[in-house]
């Protein structure tokens, strides 16, 4: 069963105006699964939808086996959620909050225990949430949200305000939550963090789904590769380095021959060849094409394409 499964899920404001389109998508168990798009591309609609905080146009949308709309009681059971834009009592402690998440959920949990996780101190703890730091908030909230261990804990924008401790706990707690068999919904537009944490990643650009799988998935989809730079004491001679299966874009500028590999293998054919060539290899520097150059690739292509896995 999958953990969360849409499909032609829409949401429509007035007549022509798409907040999200026709998203069908499936999540598995034990998957971190990262959604990406820019501001207003959609993401929170689609986790409001999920949640049934908004009724969609059209199109379904499943959590656990339940339907969003009519089982949403039973969803927010066993979901956590850290919303993007939440709210905190100012007069409540840390400390109360989370006592009041856990007998909301009916849980047996240890309020020590989660504010521990979180990395709230208890004198922090014990103080009004309106004197915290915009990263306390949000360690508080998260706390509030691993409430009861949920099957499914969505992130919305987790790392807002964090540290760079804060954020690497983060990287960590959604890891250590789909190892014990937990899902995580981790929607983002800080690309690195994704990059770090996600088994794969839907981008979604203007309300629809323009791509989706795993990081090396979507760098073969769109042709990027990698790129690998070998400095030479000459340029090889006598050889063909454009024969190279997997190989293009093959230059040498002042002692650097620079390719893209959109095969592995390419590269250590390549570094071979140069050898052959007559050349000494001083220095190897290959780049891969990171999130943020996938992301633009996806959100600023001119067609309406969808990549899924299987279609390369």
């Amino acid at each position: 069963m999958p953990a969360i499964q849409t499909d032609g899920l829409t949401k429509r404001y007035g007549a022509d105006v798409y907040a999200v389109s026709d998203l069908s998508l499936t999540i598995e168990e034990g998957e971190v699964f990262g959604f990406l798009g820019p501001n207003g591309a959609g993401k929170s609609t689609t986790i409001d939808m999920l949640m049934d905080f908004v009724r969609p146009t059209s199109g379904s949308a499943t959590v656990l086996g339940y339907d969003a709309q009519d089982e949403a009681d039973a969803i927010h059971k066993r979901v956590g959620i850290l919303p993007d834009g939440y709210s905190l009592y100012h007069r409540l402690s840390g400390r109360k909050h989370i006592e009041y998440a856990i007998a909301l959920k009916e849980s047996d949990d240890d309020p020590d225990e989660i504010l521990d996780r979180v990395g709230l101190e208890s004198d922090a703890a014990a103080r009004p949430a309106g004197t915290y730091s915009k990263g306390m908030g949000q360690r508080l909230a998260l706390g509030m949200a691993l409430v009861g261990d949920p099957d499914v804990l969505i992130l919305d924008e987790p790392s807002s305000g964090l540290d760079p401790d804060g954020i690497r706990d983060i990287r960590e707690l959604a890891r250590s939550h789909a190892d014990a068999g937990g899902t995580v919904f981790f929607s983002s537009h800080i690309l690195s963090q994704v990059e770090a944490v996600c088994d794969r990643v839907g981008i979604l650009a203007r309300g629809r789904l323009v791509a989706i799988d795993t990081i090396d998935g979507l760098r073969d989809a769109v042709g990027t590769g990698a790129t690998i730079a070998l400095a030479v004491d000459a340029a090889p001679t006598g050889v063909d380095l454009s024969e190279i299966p997997g190989l293009a874009d093959v230059t040498v500028t002042d002692g650097v021959l620079r390719a893209t590999c959109t095969n592995p293998s390419a590269k250590v054919e390549l570094i071979d060849r140069v050898r052959d060539g007559g050349s000494a290899v001083l220095d190897i520097e290959t780049h891969e094409a990171s999130l943020e150059e996938l992301f633009s690739a996806y959100t600023h292509a001119t067609d309406d394409r969808l990549v899924v896995e299987g279609d390369r």
